[in-house]
């Protein structure tokens, strides 16, 4: 069994004791569910790098049926091709492409539009839905969370690259060259799926990949 079959378990447990506590009217299972979101809870921990203090805090605040997270990223190209990625002063100053998680409220058009504002201060439109991928089946580092990842493309209709942001450090634009030789920040953005990504931005008549 490998590590990430583990962490699926994990999240598995997760979701099904978050489902139970929401469900359920007996106390006698209310006390079972709770002591397998601490099994989760535990292991979670011990697989992933978030802070356990971290993993029971979020986890505590959630109730009700448990769906995968949201992460958007918007995917800003221009000829060459090249391929626009903004350094995460979180991650260390990492690359990645600009976005992060779904917002309540808003589409995720306007959730990849809004991203790209605040990390690049450009003013995009999103074009068209590139990509969902399950990020459990990429090269992601182990997470607590199960996720999705949708990838945007975007066209620049106005403003002007930022070099600091409160979320970022620097932008710049990557021929697809460059990528593997960039240090990624491979918990949101993975070489392959920049790639991927930057074909079928090229090509209208792509269709949308989905895991």
């Amino acid at each position: 069994m490998t590590a990430n079959d583990l962490l699926t378990y994990a999240q598995r447990l997760q979701a099904l004791a978050q489902a139970g506590l929401a469900y359920t009217a007996n106390v006698y299972d209310r006390e079972r569910y709770e002591e397998i979101r601490a099994i989760g809870v535990n292991l979670l921990a011990e697989l992933t790098d978030e802070p356990f203090e971290k993993i029971v805090r979020v986890f505590a605040s959630e109730s009700g049926y448990q769906t995968p997270k949201v992460d958007v990223r918007a995917v800003l190209t221009r000829d060459g091709p090249e391929i626009l990625l903004v350094r995460e002063k979180i991650d260390g100053g990492r690359w990645t492409l600009p976005g992060g998680w779904a917002d309540v409220g808003y589409t995720p058009f306007e959730v990849a539009a809004k991203e790209a504002l605040e990390e690049t201060g450009l003013i995009v439109r999103p074009l068209r839905l590139l990509a969902l991928f399950d990020k459990r089946r990429h090269a992601h580092p182990p997470q607590p969370w199960y996720i999705y990842k949708a990838f945007i493309h975007c066209k620049i209709e106005a403003g002007s690259l930022l070099q600091d942001t409160p979320e970022t450090m620097g932008a710049r634009w990557f021929r697809e060259d460059e990528l593997p030789h960039t240090e990624l920040s491979t918990d949101r953005t993975t070489t392959s799926q920049l790639e991927t990504v930057l074909k079928l931005a090229a090509d209208p008549n792509s269709k949308t990949l989905c895991d």
